[in-house]
């Protein structure tokens, strides 16, 4: 049985349900792809999201789309369809890539095109000024796109930047209950009639399918999730990506498919019980995120790792935060570079924060409690 869902407008004449399946993690096989397409469609969901860079998942949409089209009678004009390219390479380039994801997508039109990963300045400057801005007046000239967007995981003035150069109907941005650092960026695209995703908001948002105990507890009668996702769209986010890869994954998205009216008292209660936990297991040591320490002569990417504190410390979601803070220089731009060893104690952050943190020692507390141990190898160390 088929879950009528609300919609909502995601930029430019195209309207998306509440929830988009992000298919990055459904890639072992037609079957499985089929699979989790199938019961996206079941549960409401009508935006697919993938990539060219996602390997061969755009071959696996497209046999899936054809094939669910005869046996279960789910035409392809149910779908809205949003693919991504990174920001390299010149025209030629670019047009070849994108014909090949037409190809392997079955497709004349793509709804949405996303440039991907926007993370550096050279990234904006190469699609407003260099070989992006050629392939994009093409794409769109041709009529091979209906609207063009971007993903980011940059800083905050980068992401700004870009949604301020008209250039854009939607973004892709890291939305999450538990980082809401750019939640006041997404609400300037939507004040701009953009479309909004929220990236992953189960996983990067801090493995919430997984909660700790003591955050579980906090936030009874709720699952952590379902108040994370109901969070986003009281805010008014357009679409949330779900990268499921098994039936029980859209559970609460069927729960919460037409879920889009403000927090009820009981949700907010839960919401502030949930603080409550983080507060009293941080007491003055919690950072409130004002970005007042930037900027860092060592360049260190200060609230972000604080913030990785805070969710281990307060909310219990070791593991989330080890994990994310053992990526830090090991990812490229798709995040930050130094960890908090790169500190100096210079001090320069201190008198700038106004809730007298001393950031030095939090910082090394931080690396001390997250830093994985270097691991023995026949040749050296990792």
């Amino acid at each position: 049985m088929i879950t009528h869902s609300q919609k909502r407008s995601f930029g430019k004449e195209c309207n998306v349900s509440l929830f988009t399946l992000g298919t990055m993690r459904a890639t072992e096989n037609l079957d499985k792809m089929l699979f989790i397409i199938k019961n996206a469609h079941y549960a409401g969901i009508n935006h697919l999201e993938t990539a060219a860079s996602y390997g061969n998942a755009e071959i696996l949409i497209g046999k899936a789309l054809k094939k669910l089209e005869t046996s279960e009678n789910i035409l392809r004009k149910e779908w809205i369809i949003t693919t991504k390219v990174l920001p390299k390479g010149d025209f030629n380039y670019l047009k070849n890539n994108f014909e090949n994801s037409l190809k392997n997508l079955k497709l004349k039109k793509i709804n949405n095109l996303a440039i991907h990963g926007i993370n550096l300045d050279e990234h904006l400057d190469w699609v407003l000024n260099g070989e992006g801005e050629k392939f994009l007046k093409w794409v769109i000239g041709e009529g091979l796109i209906d609207q063009v967007g971007f993903s980011s995981h940059g800083n905050y003035k980068l992401i700004e930047k870009a949604i301020k150069s008209e250039v854009f109907n939607f973004c892709n941005l890291h939305l999450h209950f538990l980082d809401q650092s750019k939640i006041s960026l997404a609400q300037l695209a939507l004040k701009k009639n953009m479309g909004v995703l929220a990236i992953s908001p189960a996983d990067k948002g801090g493995r919430l399918y997984d909660p700790s105990n003591s955050l579980l507890k906090a936030s009874a009668p709720y699952h952590p999730l379902e108040l994370a996702y109901r969070f986003l769209l009281s805010k008014g986010i357009t679409t949330l990506s779900l990268g499921a890869t098994k039936f029980e994954d859209f559970d609460i998205a069927k729960k919460l498919i037409n879920s889009s009216q403000k927090l009820s008292s009981s949700e907010i209660s839960a919401l502030e019980n949930i603080e409550k936990l983080a507060n009293e297991e941080l007491k003055s040591s919690k950072c409130e995120q004002c970005r007042s320490c930037l900027p860092c002569p060592s360049e260190i990417p200060i609230p972000e790792i604080l913030r990785l504190r805070n969710i281990s410390i307060g909310y219990g979601q070791f593991e989330f935060a080890q994990e994310r803070y053992n990526l830090i220089g090991r990812a490229g731009h798709w995040w930050e570079e130094k960890n908090a060893s790169f500190c100096l104690g210079c001090n320069e952050c201190v008198p700038k924060c106004p809730s007298k943190l001393n950031i030095p020692d939090l910082l090394k507390q931080t690396h001390n409690l997250l830093a994985e141990k270097p691991r023995k190898r026949l040749w050296g160390y990792d």
